[in-house]
């Protein structure tokens, strides 16, 4: 097997993942409870993939909005896909949900303890955002840097 090709220009953030060797996808169950689970999933992956542990954890909490919000205000089914670009030291975190639901979702806590999600995903990420997928479901999506 040949080694990658380093010395191409890196793509742009805003572009889809290019396919890549290091990839991981999950089925997420549409309840408050399984985000720990989801958490210690991602970090278990990312370590075996030799990410950095300061880029681990950027990446976790990434995970943890992207899904979260998606429990709580989206419809199921939900699922997280990991895709590691190495070649341009790039992660891409997507999460897929069934659409927005009607009435908001699950009830929210206080505002002390809510809506600074993405505004984490952010600041930790190159880019975001967010596009349609078949059938009425979102996929929100979040490029971080990892080397």
């Amino acid at each position: 097997m040949a080694a990658p090709d380093t010395s191409a220009a890196p793509r742009p953030v805003d572009a889809a993942p290019a396919p890549c060797r290091w990839g991981q996808q999950w089925a997420i169950e549409h309840r408050p409870d399984a985000l720990g689970p989801v958490r210690r999933e991602a970090r278990a992956s990312l370590s075996a993939w030799g990410v950095e542990p300061s880029a681990v954890e950027a990446a976790v909490l990434v995970v943890s909005e992207l899904v979260t919000n998606a429990v709580r205000h989206a419809l199921p089914p939900v699922a997280l896909r990991l895709r590691h670009d190495r070649a341009d030291q790039r992660l891409w975190v997507e999460v897929t949900d069934g659409g927005p639901a009607l009435g908001g979702g699950a009830e929210l806590p206080p505002p002390d303890e809510h809506g600074r999600g993405l505004l984490l995903v952010a600041a930790l990420a190159l880019a975001h955002g967010a596009r349609p997928h078949r059938g009425g479901a979102v996929v929100r999506w979040a490029c971080v840097a990892v080397g």
